[in-house]
């Protein structure tokens, strides 16, 4: 007997799905998915909310100094002139950062594990590389989720049935975060 549902797929397939689904039930909120693979997006998911909530708190603030480039009324970077070639110019300012403790830095490399990289695409500007920007989700399940749930003690999902899909008679589900 095995301890986990093997969705008539070869490991490497399964782990593909369940990644994807999980990410996308992390960044939207909630999918629509058959109950099987909602069970096992649901065993995953718990477990990476649980891990969000205990290390929610688990940083310092730290100031530092970084080097920006700055620029004009347009938004364009300013250059000047020096030997001969056009150089931008930098402003030092400081920011304060979030720096991890060690067990919220091992818990983010486990999120990491199960998460694929977004990338999100406005709509006004699709096709165009420069206006894309990554998402991180370890910080959304860490600044967003884990203080929602800080109170709770489990049950961070919900699994609600919709009826049977047409095609092969499979129960559909919609699994969201409560």
């Amino acid at each position: 007997m095995t301890k986990y549902r093997k969705l008539g797929r070869t490991s490497s397939q399964r782990k593909a799905l369940l990644r994807n689904q999980v990410t996308n039930l992390i960044y939207h909120g909630k999918i629509v998915t058959t109950q099987a693979k909602a069970k096992e997006v649901q065993r995953i998911v718990e477990g990476l909310i649980a891990l969000a909530v205990k290390e929610k708190d688990n940083y310092e603030t730290v100031k530092v100094t970084a080097k920006v480039p700055r620029k004009d009324k347009d938004g364009k970077r300013v250059k000047e002139v020096k030997d001969g070639k056009k150089v931008t110019v930098y402003d030092e300012v400081e920011k304060e950062i979030k720096k991890d403790l060690p067990s919220r830095l091992h818990a983010r490399h486990q999120m990491l594990r199960v998460l694929y990289p977004i990338t999100e695409v406005p709509t006004k500007n699709a096709g165009k590389k420069r206006a894309t920007k990554k998402v991180d989700l370890p910080a959304k399940l860490f600044d967003e989720i884990g203080p929602k749930y800080a109170d709770r003690k489990g049950g961070y999902t919900r699994i609600i049935k919709i009826g049977q899909r047409k095609g092969d008679g499979a129960m559909e589900v919609v699994i969201e975060l409560v």
